[in-house]
């Protein structure tokens, strides 16, 4: 009978995607300080990314040294923010954005994962007029429904643009300059969401299923796997 992976194992996979999610923290601290300043109160996309970075348990210091060397204090390197567009099996409305030191490889890496899992770059501006950038707040109400009326209460009186309700899933929905101080309401309120992000949401959803479901979900897969994506926007509605 085989054997499963190890505790030691599985503890070595799960710290590898732990290091690539502060990698992605740290560029996008480093980015935004260079472009923004180092002031997270005057640097909204700043303090977005330290709200990130502090979520995923990052250590103050690792920021620390992240602003540093976005300010020129620490080490620099030359990057680059690219966004790539294409579509994916079934049509779906694919956007990657990279952060990168050599565009070069980061195309031709981007290139090869959409023709190998169905789908194909597009040109710029092909897909992006599909989505939002939105402010989304998500909180699991299913063994709670009454947190609703006092999910909306907060959100709206700070600055929420909606709240959706998707069976026991409410969706707390802003801007993304409202998105902080209402995320911060809520908690503050004692109530925790079950994920919360700026994204860019897609105005309609495609549907799919079997096989097109199944090389989009490669597709996906294979993009957060690049060493320079940062984030992978879609419209595809996956079967759970």
């Amino acid at each position: 009978m085989g054997r499963g992976p190890s505790i030691e194992g599985r503890k070595n996979a799960t710290d590898a995607v732990k290091a690539k999610k502060f990698t992605k923290f740290i560029r996008e601290i480093t980015v935004a300080a260079r472009a923004g300043g180092g002031d997270p109160n005057a640097n909204p996309r700043l303090r977005l990314a330290i709200d990130k970075a502090l979520t995923a348990n990052m250590t103050k210091d690792t920021i620390e040294r992240a602003l540093k060397r976005g300010t020129g204090e620490g080490a620099t390197e030359q990057v680059v923010e690219i966004r790539y567009e294409g579509y994916g099996p079934g049509g779906v409305a694919v956007m990657v954005d990279c952060m990168t030191d050599n565009a070069t490889r980061t195309v031709a890496d981007v290139r090869a994962a959409f023709s190998r899992n169905g789908g194909n770059m597009g040109t710029s501006g092909s897909v992006a007029f599909q989505f939002t950038k939105t402010g989304e707040i998500i909180f699991d109400i299913r063994d709670n429904a009454a947190l609703e009326e006092k999910i909306l209460e907060i959100a709206l009186e700070n600055g929420a643009d909606d709240v959706l309700n998707d069976d026991g899933f409410v969706d707390v929905l802003t801007t993304p300059e409202a998105y902080l101080a209402v995320k911060g309401a809520l908690e503050k309120a004692g109530l925790t969401p079950i994920d919360s992000d700026v994204l860019m949401r897609p105005a309609t959803r495609a549907v799919l299923e079997g096989d097109a479901a199944v090389q989009m979900s490669k597709l996906i897969a294979r993009l957060e796997e690049l060493d320079d994506v940062q984030d992978v926007h879609h419209n595809a509605d996956l079967p759970a």
